[in-house]
């Protein structure tokens, strides 16, 4: 799918025809979409193809070629619904400056682009393309920061109901929250190397305010970094903690059924002496069932005083 917008005061307003100063996105674009976007705008299509795959890195690339352009693709988080839970992953996110335009690609739509598309981040133009590249940068980065606070609310819910309720369920849960901080932490670290690499080249050094706006993509980049993380070793440690909490419970229950079953086994020892086909004490006495039973008693609570001795109860 593309759409193509051309900033107008502030506002984005979206146009049927790619123009010069135009923002043009490419959401899942079929071959004839890229093939038609490249063709006018005179740029290599491998470069639009690069954002199309899930296992790309996090990279730049320069083409010289009839058109020069510069790919900027760096991992953007997404947030998918698995059931009743939602499941954060990343994906690869292209960003194509041209002299004239500039284009961005995304296999999947992610709230990135959307926040342009909906005027939510103030004072960007179509019209500066780096400037506009640079605030998607640190549109990125905030993503990610907004991202891990809502893993962050999730892991906590979910560690007050395994306070409660302790089952397989709320693990799993635990486990999938932390997959999501382990691809997070691996996009940052690629997306720092990129912006990085950024800062060292000439890209921002014609306008300072473009400089500055970069060094805070960085530090947004490395605040994201730091808290996934200390949420990370947080959710772990968590994890290994409920792990052996569930452990130690199964271990109380098999020592108390156990326990239980020693206990029963004294009067049923009891019974078969004294129903063996012999001669046994107490047979001609018609008191004799309630003296077997006294002593199955007897030998019963001793078996229970010496388990509470050894704390087995």
């Amino acid at each position: 799918m593309i759409t193509i917008y051309l900033s107008d005061g502030g506002r984005m307003l979206e146009q049927d025809q790619i123009c010069p100063g135009a923002w043009i996105h490419l959401c899942d674009p079929s071959e004839k979409e890229i093939g038609r976007v490249c063709a006018q705008l005179h740029i290599d299509p491998d470069l639009v193809r690069a954002a199309l795959d899930e296992e790309e890195r996090s990279r730049i690339e320069m083409d010289e070629g009839e058109v020069a352009s510069t790919l900027i693709l760096v991992d953007t988080p997404l947030v998918q619904t698995e059931g009743h839970t939602f499941v954060y992953a990343t994906i690869p996110f292209g960003i194509v400056i041209t002299p004239q335009n500039v284009v961005t690609v995304c296999l999947r739509e992610t709230a990135l682009p959307r926040a342009f598309m909906e005027g939510l981040v103030k004072g960007c133009s179509t019209k500066k393309f780096k400037r506009l590249a640079l605030q998607m940068l640190y549109r990125n980065a905030s993503l990610f920061l907004f991202y891990l606070r809502q893993v962050d609310k999730a892991s906590t819910r979910v560690e007050n109901e395994l306070h409660i309720s302790m089952k397989n369920k709320e693990l799993i849960q635990m486990l999938g929250l932390e997959k999501s901080l382990v691809y997070f932490s691996t996009s940052l670290k690629s997306n720092e190397l990129v912006l990085e690499k950024l800062l060292r080249m000439d890209f921002v050094k014609d306008y300072p305010e473009d400089t500055d706006l970069l060094e805070d993509v960085i530090v947004e980049n490395k605040q994201a970094m730091e808290m996934s993380g200390i949420y990370r070793d947080i959710l772990s440690g968590t994890m290994d903690a409920f792990a052996s909490v569930i452990s130690n419970n199964l271990n109380i229950v098999m020592k108390l059924l156990a326990s239980v079953t020693i206990i029963l086994t004294v009067p049923t020892i009891v019974s078969s002496l004294w129903g063996m086909n012999v001669a046994v004490p107490f047979e001609g006495s018609p008191f004799g069932f309630w003296i077997v039973l006294g002593v199955a008693g007897l030998a019963t609570a001793a078996a229970i005083l010496l388990a509470k001795l050894k704390r087995w109860l």
